[in-house]
């Protein structure tokens, strides 16, 4: 399955890429060149501690060039009064009256403990192209599902500041 992503997704990616090949990678084999020259490599932990973290590197440009190459780029465009990509939405559960807020995002960005939740969620599916006032029902599996009152959606959210998850 290919990860959906935005031309934002891809961007940050590219420019980590670009980071981690022109400024991190001399840095990291300069590292590895002086800790060889330490004497014995068997027992040099700052050498190997250098090979692991130019290893580390090489493996995350690897991965991230692997998700822009297999990519499908999705539009993150959305209509002003519909729940869409990057909006902050805050929904009530009907089940016991509380509110939370979530901003919408693809999988790259997800981060649960700070309410970033995606598109393939139960919830960001379930709320997708949705608008305020609406009761949507959120089916987690065959045998769970709940539902949520969209009371509010803060459109086109600058996700400048959302990171590139790591792997």
């Amino acid at each position: 399955m290919y990860d959906r992503l935005t031309a934002s997704d891809i961007k940050k990616m590219e420019d980590e890429i670009e980071y981690r090949k022109l400024t991190l990678r001399p840095q990291l084999l300069e590292e590895v060149k002086e800790t060889r020259a330490h004497g014995d490599l068997s027992e040099n932990f700052e050498y190997h501690a250098a090979k692991r973290a130019k290893n580390k590197n090489e493996s995350r440009i690897r991965y991230l060039d692997r998700m822009i190459r297999t990519a499908d780029v999705i539009d993150d465009s959305s209509a002003d009064d519909e729940v869409g990509m990057n909006n902050l939405v805050t929904v009530r559960f009907e089940d016991d009256g509380s509110e939370e807020t979530y901003k919408i995002v693809t999988s790259v960005r997800s981060d649960s403990l700070n309410n970033r939740i995606t598109i393939e969620s139960p919830l960001g599916k379930a709320i997708m192209k949705h608008k305020v006032g609406d009761v949507v029902t959120v089916h987690v599996n065959d045998a769970v599902s709940y539902e949520v009152t969209i009371l509010k959606i803060e459109n086109n959210t600058d996700d400048s500041d959302d990171k590139i998850r790591g792997y």
